[in-house]
């Protein structure tokens, strides 16, 4: 089988680089020296031929990729040739497959194609992507990749059987999603930027009417963050406009996105780890979303490698939908000692001297700030963000799950099922020592990014970290040994 002809068009706006190199050749080619002599210069017709010729090469080479590019399906594997001169040729067995994902933008829907995307657990490579084949092409691929993968090779899918909708969302949580999704990475720079344009001593270096900007200053980074919000709110209503998860058979499938459409599967049996995310805004109006990281891929991976399976729900019901894919029970979490708070306050109070210290070091190389030391007045807050960082902090365990909770600005409580385990670490340093205190680190084989695929439980006693680590271990190679004379891990219905 080939990809659809209908693509070549497309691909040929896709390789808008090559003709804009055609253009640019062919106005050099086309220019004279600007004198009678050298043809008067510019010449819009051979502009026009030069044009008309690399559009009529694109478009053959294009044809020609297209009808070369074959791709079939063998009893145990998924095997593609392609190459217009030198040949290629690959076999992916259906066991190896993890994701089948379809993607269409704007363009792509109005000609009927999409764009094919086989993913192995290799590290989240793509291992191949069909560019482009019919909607109903990559429907009938997806799911003739999904039965194979689960053995069966008879089996037809049959579009008017029901399915199974875990979750759909609504305008409204829609609208609250693009509220809560503010986007704070430029933080640092717009702080930054305030402190050298925004104090007294850049102002009177710059000029002396430039003192305006300690009013501006403020102003301007303020208008960045609800800028950056804005932004930011905009993608994501953007990209999950019409999200929708579904169970089906032994794989979940979402859909989701406005302007590019995704489609894709989510192998229950791969997946490591769930998350549940709750940003400061969201956790304020008891609203987080759920992440399913799986072995060498996150569904749908965005720049942080983790992508949300849900992106928008209330705490209550994530937890509920959470029990439907693993049936961990009520979650008591555990938190660190009362000298991991204490610790906390010597850490913030030492940030403060410094902040004090660079203070004073303007006053005393500039004579400006001369109220320096009123920067002081910042410790009041760090008993709170103490506090704070504390209350957030938790881990818990049971028969066949190790729950672990932290962060304050996005608070991720992760769920991790024994079988999962790749290793177990406790480790500790220098100032955790002098508390006792230690840090217990439960991996996966998720690729889900720096936040992926990893439990962590910070600062807890160094004795119950150690304990822990071997309950944890002990737990896995009984889960394991269970699994092996077990049946295979499907969705729990619940209610």
């Amino acid at each position: 089988m080939n990809l659809d002809y209908r693509s070549v068009p497309y691909r040929v706006f896709e390789n808008a680089s090559r003709l804009i190199g055609i253009i640019i050749i062919s106005v050099i080619f086309s220019a004279g020296d600007g004198s009678p002599e050298g043809g008067g210069g510019f010449d819009p017709l051979s502009l026009g031929v030069f044009v008309l010729f690399g559009l009529i090469v694109v478009g053959m080479w294009e044809m020609a990729y297209v009808k070369r590019y074959e791709y079939r399906i063998t009893r145990d594997t998924f095997d593609i040739s392609s190459g217009v001169f030198s040949r290629r040729e690959r076999e992916i067995p259906f066991d190896r497959i993890q994701n089948v994902d379809i993607a269409q933008n704007v363009l792509q829907r109005a000609l009927d194609i999409a764009e094919v995307r086989l993913e192995t657990a290799g590290g989240g490579d793509t291992e191949a992507t069909l560019r482009y084949v019919s909607t109903t092409e990559a429907t009938r691929l997806q799911e003739l990749i999904s039965d194979r993968k689960r053995g069966d090779r008879e089996r037809t899918h049959d579009p008017e059987a029901p399915e199974n909708v875990l979750f759909e969302l609504e305008n409204n949580e829609l609208a609250i999603l693009g509220f809560t999704s503010a986007n704070f990475n430029l933080l640092g720079l717009i702080l930054v930027m305030f402190l050298v344009f925004g104090t007294p001593v850049a102002a009177e270096q710059v000029s002396p009417r430039l003192s305006v900007l300690l009013i501006l200053g403020p102003v301007f980074a303020i208008a960045a963050l609800v800028l950056l919000w804005i932004i930011s709110g905009i993608q994501a209503v953007l990209r999950y406009y019409g999200f929708r998860l579904v169970r089906h058979e032994n794989e979940l499938r979402y859909q989701r996105g406005l302007l590019q459409q995704y489609n894709g599967t989510i192998p229950l049996s791969k997946i490591q780890t769930l998350m549940i995310r709750e940003n400061l805004f969201a956790r304020a109006i008891g609203y987080g979303n759920l992440a399913i990281e799986t072995a060498g891929y996150a569904p749908g991976q965005g720049g942080d490698g983790v992508e949300s399976a849900i992106p928008i729900a209330k705490r209550d019901r994530l937890f509920a939908l959470a029990r439907t894919i693993e049936d961990v029970g009520d979650i008591e979490f555990e938190r660190p000692p009362e000298r991991a708070r204490i610790r906390y306050v010597g850490r913030y109070t030492i940030i403060v001297a410094v902040l004090l210290g660079f203070l004073w070091g303007v006053h005393t190389f500039t004579g400006e700030l001369s109220d320096w030391y009123l920067g002081a007045v910042v410790w009041v807050l760090v008993p709170l963000a103490a506090h704070l960082r504390w209350t957030h902090l938790g881990y818990y365990y049971d028969d066949d799950y190790v729950v672990t909770r932290s962060g304050f600005w996005t608070r991720r409580t992760t769920i991790i099922p024994y079988f999962r385990v790749q290793t177990v670490t406790d480790s500790q340093t220098v100032f955790q020592r002098r508390r006792r205190l230690g840090t217990l680190v439960v991996d996966t084989a998720s690729s889900g990014g720096f936040w992926g695929g990893t439990g962590v439980a910070i600062d807890i006693d160094i004795e119950d970290a150690r304990r822990i680590r071997e309950e944890v271990n002990d737990r896995f190679q009984w889960s394991v040994r269970e699994r092996r004379t077990g049946t295979d891990r499907t969705v729990r219905t619940g209610e």
